[in-house]
């Protein structure tokens, strides 16, 4: 199963996302299961072809959680990247209309807001704008936690 956690600027919440699902994919030992990345609709954290590193608070909740992210840089979403994945995670309704406008729609049903899988139309709130990291942390720790238990029986090896 190949999943593409999705924001803004790709330093703060998608990445956040990505390496605590893969953390849950460890922990349970599925590795074999499951190809998890992050990447942002906009171009604003990559120039020249590079890609900014995880914003440091960002990366400092991580390491509160025991979770290590060194070495991502962000990436943009691209229309190819839609026949690649098997489901994408945005973090906010804006991240879910951006993407649509990417991938010129959805017809494979493949695009969702990341706590729907809770049971929740919230969005996750960009901690670039709130400053709140750890509320950041809970709710996609949240939305990940149910991804996961949605999945971890379907994605075999």
């Amino acid at each position: 199963m190949k999943i593409m956690f999705v924001c803004h600027g790709n330093i703060c919440r998608s990445p956040m996302a990505e390496f605590i699902f893969m953390h849950m994919v460890y922990e349970k030992r599925m590795g074999c299961r499951f190809s998890v990345s992050s990447s942002a609709t906009s171009d604003e954290e990559i120039s020249g072809g590079v890609g900014n590193p995880i914003y440091p608070p960002a990366k400092a909740e991580l390491k509160k959680h025991g979770i290590y992210c060194d070495g991502k840089y962000a990436v943009q979403l691209q229309k190819e990247d839609y026949a690649n994945y098997d489901l994408f995670v945005g973090m906010d309704s804006e991240n879910i209309r951006n993407m649509h406008r990417i991938f010129g729609g959805d017809p494979d049903s493949k695009i969702y807001k990341l706590l729907s899988f809770a049971g929740s139309d919230r969005d996750v709130s960009d901690p670039w704008y709130t400053g709140r990291f750890d509320v950041a942390y809970r709710d996609i720790y949240e939305g990940c936690k149910a991804l996961f238990d949605s999945l971890a029986t379907k994605a075999f090896c």
